[in-house]
């Protein structure tokens, strides 16, 4: 319960105050509070109990906000759905979650199945018995997430971690306790906790804009005079070209955390003739954010940051600490870390050394504690700030009854930092279009999962143990650039 103490504490100083807005409306503190009652009552007079699961398939909205505090002050566990996500991603996350109730924007409703879905927030009357007290070890929220699986694992924070993180993000959100903007889904660790939760404990005006589009997140700054956002690299890119075109009055914004891909330099600085702000690199992850960042006045350009309320550990293979400069993989020790993957104890028991969080990330860290990214020990994409697991993109194209091997990389893209490429062979004596190829992966993937383009050959290579060779197929996709010089890349 104690996310929605502060949510309570900031009703009693300041009702009148908007907590979340949309381009179409907003929610007062002293409103808030009572639909989250309302909310929490109405959930458990449905059956719910402590500990059930309850879905929520919506863009970034009031109503997202309303049910998320509203099933943790019943005690309930929170999944939240990207609405990117296809049918099929929807029916395993459904499933594995064993979610009993989805809450589905009308839109989107008909894509979710096999479970009780409700379309439309009316506002219940309190039933007026007693809600339960909450702990705040328990489970509050499962985050899914690409993994080095074909199937997405469920990151599992309770209260207690969401605060610390939230908590976390204030040191290091500049204008965050005014008017944050949260652009990307809530359904990320990234919206969720750095924005939208470290707005309203600070008792904030948090807007949150339905979709990301560059043209509507300069609209926002300017209608609502936000005063703090976080960005996505690429995002960035698209942002500072539509300013450069259409220019707003920007001239709020204090502050903007740039995570999730490298920064690059010509980046920094054209974003820099862009905006008024504090343009500061940061770095976290699903399983615990945030977990370094540039500080005002202490910015180490390149760098991810200071850890921030954490301790890092620098380790070799063999779990010994490096030297200072050396590279390794990140271990870190945070009261935002999660808890482990939810129904997963062989991956929850990979997650952690010791209590130490494994990030799967290769860094150094330098003599003055600043942290580098060197690479990823995964094979994991990540486009644009999303994670793509190539297993996951692989079993999709499996999927199709010509395909017999099939090979998922990334490339290296100036405004996504990686984009996905498939490689495939076909069964003998059949023939399989690439434009076809790539509907049929359409169907079954997110739209930034599908690969950006198909390429065929006869056999693709194999490791020792038979299985495709993925970094072969990416040296092989580096050293034919020419492959990309006829036509130009799909974006999807």
């Amino acid at each position: 319960m104690l996310l929605n103490n502060a949510l309570i504490e900031n009703a009693k100083k300041q009702p009148a105050r908007a907590a979340v807005i949309t381009n179409e409306r907003s929610i007062t503190y002293g409103e808030l509070a009572h639909a989250v009652g309302c909310m929490a009552c109405h959930l458990l007079d449905r059956g719910l109990r402590p500990g059930d699961r309850v879905a929520i398939h919506w863009h970034n909205s009031i109503e997202f906000v309303v049910v998320m505090l509203g099933a943790w002050r019943a005690g309930l566990i929170v999944v939240p759905i990207n609405p990117r996500l296809k049918a099929a991603e929807i029916a395993y996350i459904v499933e594995h979650s064993g979610a009993r109730l989805c809450f589905s924007e009308p839109a989107l409703a008909p894509l979710v199945d096999g479970i009780e879905v409700i379309s439309t927030l009316a506002a219940p009357a309190p039933s007026g018995g007693p809600l339960p007290d909450v702990d705040p070890d328990a489970p509050a929220v499962i985050l899914y997430t690409s993994g080095t699986t074909a199937r997405p694992k469920g990151v599992v924070h309770t209260q207690r971690t969401l605060l610390a993180g939230a908590q976390t993000a204030i040191l290091c959100a500049y204008g965050s306790g005014e008017t944050p903007l949260a652009t990307s889904q809530m359904a990320h660790n990234a919206a969720l906790v750095g924005v939208c939760l470290a707005g309203l404990i600070q008792g904030a005006s948090v807007v949150l804009l339905r979709t990301f589009e560059a043209g509507a997140t300069l609209d926002a700054i300017e209608r609502h005079r936000c005063t703090y956002t976080f960005a996505l690299p690429a995002c960035l890119q698209l942002v500072v070209e539509e300013q450069a075109k259409h220019p707003r009055d920007v001239s709020t914004l204090q502050g903007m955390i740039v995570a999730g891909d490298s920064f690059p330099t010509a980046l920094q600085r054209s974003a820099a003739q862009q905006f008024n702000a504090e343009l500061l690199e940061g770095y976290g992850m699903t399983e615990v954010v945030p977990i370094a960042a540039n500080r005002i006045g202490a910015a180490r350009q390149g760098s991810l940051g200071l850890p921030l309320n954490c301790t890092v550990r620098i380790v070799d293979a063999n779990g010994r600490d490096v030297q200072p400069g050396d590279t390794g993989e990140l271990l870190v020790l945070s009261d935002g870390n999660c808890i482990g993957y939810w129904n997963d104890p062989e991956a929850t028991a990979q997650l952690f050394r010791d209590g130490w969080l494994n990030s799967g990330d290769m860094a150094s860290q330098d003599e003055d504690g600043y942290l580098w990214f060197q690479g990823r020990l995964k094979q994991i994409i990540i486009r644009g700030g999303s994670n793509i697991s190539p297993q996951e993109v692989e079993e999709a194209l499996y999927q199709h009854p010509a395909v017999l091997e099939a090979g998922v990389v990334g490339l290296p893209d100036p405004i996504f930092a990686e984009i996905p490429v498939a490689f495939v062979s076909l069964r003998q004596g059949r023939h399989l279009p690439e434009p076809q190829l790539l509907a049929h992966a359409s169907a079954l993937l997110a739209d930034y999962k599908v690969p950006s383009r198909i390429f065929f050959m006869d056999e693709l290579p194999k490791g020792l143990s038979g299985k495709v060779d993925r970094r072969r197929l990416r040296e092989v996709l580096l050293a034919k650039t020419d492959l990309f010089q006829n036509e130009p890349v799909l974006r999807v």
